[in-house]
């Protein structure tokens, strides 16, 4: 075969192309594990489910989110913005003391894949002083804003000591749909053993409606528990995964 320049160019331009979106598509991919280790979840099949919430506290969706949970007798795990849990502390006050787990979710929300090493470390230390402030001990968790991080982020991550949380399913609820679309949307990705984003709140601002995220979760809790399945925290799945016995710590 002759050789054509201009074919081996057109080549690995297009393998450069394909191989940069196949690395942003995996520094987003709630599941990609190309940058480092996330946890997801269970095994497919297991009868363990996890519920998350996102960007809250949040006046006053997070409060009647509790009311739900509590309803149900089903504790969750909440990451938490530190710029709103310097302004409600009291209700991160609240999450706690119902036996719910508080996780690391950033102080300002910022996609951590274009900041720099000191920049997510200054946002991953001001949210745990935050948390620490509102309600002393809290676990090790912390979840990425939008699902994005690099190798940078998850290094800094482990170097503060927090394990990187993703998910596998998610309500799509960020844009308030009615309760019935989340719902749908969640039971269509369940699996079993699955990690469940839901949100509490919004990024931008303080009191985003999820009163539909309420609703819908107070569903999915009656939903599954009818067929068998089992609600757990993070820490909880984590102790299954490994093979331990559920921690006592909250």
């Amino acid at each position: 075969m002759q050789y054509n320049p201009c074919m081996l160019a057109l080549t690995l331009t297009a393998v450069s192309a394909a191989a940069a979106c196949t690395a942003g598509y995996q520094s987003m991919a709630p599941t990609g594990q190309w940058y480092g280790k996330t946890f997801t979840g269970l095994a497919r099949g297991s009868r363990s489910l996890a519920l998350t919430f996102d960007d809250g506290p949040n006046d006053p969706h997070t409060m009647r989110l509790l009311e739900v949970l509590a309803r149900h007798g089903v504790q969750a795990t909440f990451f938490l913005i530190g710029r709103y849990v310097q302004q409600r502390p009291e209700v991160v006050g609240e999450i706690a003391r119902a036996g719910h787990i508080i996780g690391n979710h950033t102080f300002t929300h910022p996609l951590l894949i274009f900041k720099s090493e000191s920049e997510i470390r200054q946002e991953l230390s001001q949210c745990r002083s935050a948390l620490q402030d509102a309600v002393g001990q809290h676990s090790n968790l912390f979840r990425p804003p939008f699902g994005g991080r690099r190798p940078a982020v998850l290094r800094v991550a482990r170097e503060l000591g927090l394990e990187p949380v993703m998910w596998n399913v998610t309500g799509y609820d960020w844009n308030a749909p009615p309760a019935e679309a989340i719902e749908r949307k969640v039971a269509k990705q369940i699996r079993g053993g699955d990690v469940i984003l839901l949100h509490d709140g919004g990024h931008k601002q303080m009191g985003a409606d999820r009163s539909q995220t309420v609703i819908a979760a107070g569903r999915l809790i009656t939903r599954y528990k009818s067929e068998g399945y089992e609600f757990v925290t993070i820490p909880q799945m984590m102790a299954k995964a490994l093979g331990r016995p559920n921690p006592s710590l909250q």
